[in-house]
């Protein structure tokens, strides 16, 4: 293909219309007892650019999405990418400041809410000027809101024949915002350009040789990336068809595998220790899964799927700025490897002078494409972080890893303060931020540690003001109304006084190595729960 051919063949909306011509109205994915085709899903997404374009929605702008698992977010994301915006997939569970912040970080003219998600969406209107309209997805027949801007119904706006000036498009124009975790500082919006995530797609697809006859199981949630590019591109652009679940449930996995016929499923790190905790079963091994691919699995975890469930597990390593740059494959893998370069992408490790270390030398991950638009094009409105990451040509990850004499890579440690549970990635500067409005609070430092599962939790580390006195269970309630539920610590521990450097830093590493202490609170064991 020419040069000039590929800079408009490299977008979503152009795949998606040769898939079309290739596999007509061929039902592309399911969901609950419904099926959509090809033509079913450009016909959808055809209606909502129209409908978006009738409200001034064009090319560069940004919409902010609250929405679970459902058919609608799929066609909203298409439907934006066919007009050239730029959409914003926000966690359903964020609330208050982290809400506020990314909403108004990244321009939102517009923000489309499923109306379970409005509530916290209502008081935080008032703090984001930039936002003109709400468009609510409701149940037939349910009222619409009050709020502090124009509220319109999704299926007023979708209610048309699908016919919009469509822009011209290249594979460099910006296709999504998808805040990190924000691990030394405020969340970042990495933004993804069209070819990101057919790139990204090309890369799961040939790793994992999806065909035609391949039926993914989606279980994870669309406003991330792993959802979106990792399982629902692949699947487009091998002809593979999808089955998109509402949420991921242990105790109906197996069933709903079964039910859908499906080869391949696409897991994260604290699944895999979930579905192995299930008595085991005669018929384990009797199921249609013939590929698990992800990220999290350790090597007596690799082992141990392989042989009960009988299916081949496939590691990688990746993150939102730059997809899924190391990865196993069918045919060569190892286990507690995180991969080899994956097509298109170029890896290297360095010591904290930026110089290549060679095989048995821990170092940074540092990653580029191969090709054009394959990463994130900057971090928005943050030009200085941007260019940091980018220092030398190369994003660095910040990220230990060690690699063997055949390249494979293993990872070591994560060079960032960043915390992960169960699949999501935490802040832990936001969670700081929340711990440290306390009155009660001079500081704070949260950290991860070890649960009697070895799964990580997030321990948050407190000194009182002078003065002051800090009960846990009143500090809980503090982070349960103003963080999501993923984020609110487990253990509490209050500390006169924290391990700090010279300088006056709180040395986590410590903190770290000393874990899960005697004088540690754990809101488990005082019996308190958390909603979703």
């Amino acid at each position: 293909m020419e040069s000039a051919d590929l800079v408009h063949a490299r977008t979503i909306p152009h795949v998606l219309r040769e898939k079309v011509k290739q596999f007509g109205n061929r039902t592309f994915f399911f969901f609950k007892e419904q099926e959509f085709g090809y033509e079913d899903f450009d016909r959808e997404s055809d209606r909502v650019a129209t409908g978006l374009q009738s409200l001034g929605i064009g090319k560069g702008d940004k919409v902010a999405i609250l929405m679970s698992n459902r058919p609608e977010f799929l066609f909203l994301w298409f439907g934006l990418a066919k007009l050239g915006a730029v959409e914003v997939p926000i966690n359903t569970a964020h609330r208050g400041d982290i809400l506020t912040y990314m909403v108004d970080k990244a321009d939102c003219r517009l923000i489309v809410a499923e109306s379970a998600y409005l509530d916290p969406v209502v008081p935080v209107l008032k703090d984001l000027p930039g936002v003109e309209r709400v468009v609510v997805l409701g149940q037939p027949g349910e009222a619409l809101p009050a709020l502090e801007r124009p509220v319109t119904d999704y299926r007023a706006v979708t209610e048309n024949h699908g016919r919009y000036d469509a822009p011209e498009l290249r594979w460099s124009d910006p296709l999504a915002i998808m805040f990190t975790s924000g691990t030394t500082g405020p969340s970042k919006g990495p933004v993804l350009p069209h070819n990101y995530a057919l790139l990204m797609g090309e890369i799961i697809w040939r790793s994992a040789e999806y065909t035609e006859k391949d039926r993914l199981y989606n279980a994870l949630p669309l406003f991330h990336g792993n959802a979106q590019v990792l399982s629902t591109m692949p699947a487009l652009m091998s002809g593979a068809q999808m089955v998109l679940a509402e949420r991921f449930s242990a105790s109906s996995f197996w069933s709903e595998v079964r039910r859908y016929g499906c080869t391949e499923f696409n897991y994260i790190g604290g699944i895999l220790p979930i579905l192995l905790k299930a008595e085991p079963r005669l018929d384990d091994a009797d199921n249609p899964i013939r590929v698990m691919m992800g990220a999290g699995c350790t090597k007596d975890l690799f082992e141990t799927m392989e042989k009960r469930f009988d299916l081949k597990v496939m590691e990688g390593y990746g993150m939102s700025e730059i997809g899924l740059p190391l990865m196993n494959t069918l045919d060569h893998r190892k286990p507690g490897s995180i991969g080899r370069p994956a097509f298109g992408c170029q890896v290297k490790l360095v010591d904290d002078n930026d110089v290549e270390v060679g095989s048995g030398v821990v170092g940074e991950i540092l990653v580029r494409p191969s090709q054009p638009y394959g990463m994130l094009l900057e971090y928005y409105k943050m030009p200085g972080q941007t260019v940091e990451a980018w220092r030398d040509l190369w994003f660095h990850t910040g990220d230990y890893a060690v690699k063997d004499e055949e390249d494979f890579y293993y990872f070591v440690d994560r060079k960032k303060d960043a915390l992960r549970r169960r699949g999501e990635n935490i802040s832990s500067y936001e969670v700081e931020k929340v711990v440290n409005s306390h009155a009660a609070v001079l500081e704070s430092a949260a950290i991860s540690v070890k649960d009697e599962m070895r799964e990580d939790e997030v321990m948050i580390v407190v000194t009182p003001r002078p003065g002051n006195r800090l009960q846990p269970e009143e500090l809980f309630e503090h982070c349960r109304e103003r963080m999501a539920y993923f984020m609110v610590p487990r253990y509490v521990r209050i500390m006169e006084r924290m391990p700090k450097t010279p300088t006056e830093k709180i040395q986590k590493a410590e903190l770290r190595k000393q874990g899960i202490t005697a004088d540690s609170w754990d809101r488990v064991k005082a019996g308190l729960e958390l909603k979703r």
